[in-house]
């Protein structure tokens, strides 16, 4: 469901951490705060040069920082503002501990999108959203049918 982009970058590159601790450190608050499935979600990891990721006119090399983008994108309306807020804070203070100290302008963003405009393995969410309340209310109508015709739920 969610589709999560890691772009990082730190100068330490001795200590630098691997791929599955980037993911996992994203994947974390993904599930605990976002409530999102872990059987759903995917992760692209790219580490970038920091003699190519530039703030300020400077790059971080010159810097001596690291720092993160991070883009998620899940469906809009599934978290409240308060959510959105604990997830890039978390995010923010595990890439920090991962990667050393980030950059002010390291970033990151929850796009909320459309459920039309969104989904995976060719449905949109709000297909997935309608065909799940359409299998509900017909589990619901054979459970009241076999109470009414056997006396059982």
């Amino acid at each position: 469901m969610p589709i999560i982009q890691v772009r990082y970058a730190t100068p330490n590159s001795a200590e630098e951490p691997t791929r599955a601790a980037i993911v996992a450190a994203v994947m974390k608050p993904t599930v605990d705060i976002l409530g999102k499935k872990p059987t759903v979600t995917a992760v692209v990891a790219d580490r970038i040069d920091p003699e190519a990721w530039f703030i300020a006119g400077r790059s971080l090399a010159d810097w001596n920082k690291a720092s993160v983008f991070v883009e998620i994108r899940v469906t809009d309306g599934t978290n409240t503002k308060a959510e959105k807020e604990a997830f890039i804070a978390d995010v923010f203070d595990r890439m920090s501990r991962l990667l050393g100290p980030l950059h002010e302008e390291s970033y990151i963003h929850v796009h909320d999108v459309r459920a039309e405009a969104y989904g995976y393995g060719g449905r949109t969410q709000e297909y997935r959203f309608i065909a799940d309340r359409i299998e509900q209310a017909e589990r619901e109508t054979a459970s009241l049918d076999a109470f009414r015709k056997f006396g059982i739920r």
